[in-house]
């Protein structure tokens, strides 16, 4: 038997944040957005293409930041991703690389924590 495989992954924001979040993830970060099915669409919230994978932002209306929990999202031009989050007025903080591969952290405008890994090979 095959072991589970991950389909996609939800991170919350308050209520109203969804242009914030399609400017982050869309815009900063590049990632294309998906409609979300009919019967959900009234829920608010936004869903994005994250490589053959997905990334659900959901409204929560008790809406907490995630500041250990994260995402963590591969980046071919890590240096350079960097640079644009900051430019864009978002703090970055060094973590120790992770199997030789260089990383950091940063928030979304939520206060949710996402990690950015240089790519493998």
């Amino acid at each position: 038997m095959r072991g589970p495989i991950l389909d996609h992954v939800q991170i919350v924001i308050p209520a109203g944040g969804e242009n914030q979040a399609r400017h982050f993830f869309g815009e900063l970060l590049g990632l294309a957005e998906i409609p979300k099915p009919g019967e959900m669409a009234g829920r608010g919230g936004c869903w994005f293409r994250l490589g053959d994978r997905q990334l659900h932002i959901g409204v929560d209306p008790d809406f907490r930041p995630a500041r250990k929990a994260h995402v963590a999202l591969s980046v071919r031009e890590l240096a350079a991703l960097r640079a644009k989050l900051e430019l864009a007025g978002y703090d970055t903080l060094d973590e120790v690389p992770l199997e030789g591969r260089k990383r950091f952290f940063t928030s979304d405008p939520f206060g949710n924590r996402i990690e950015f890994l240089e790519a493998a090979g």
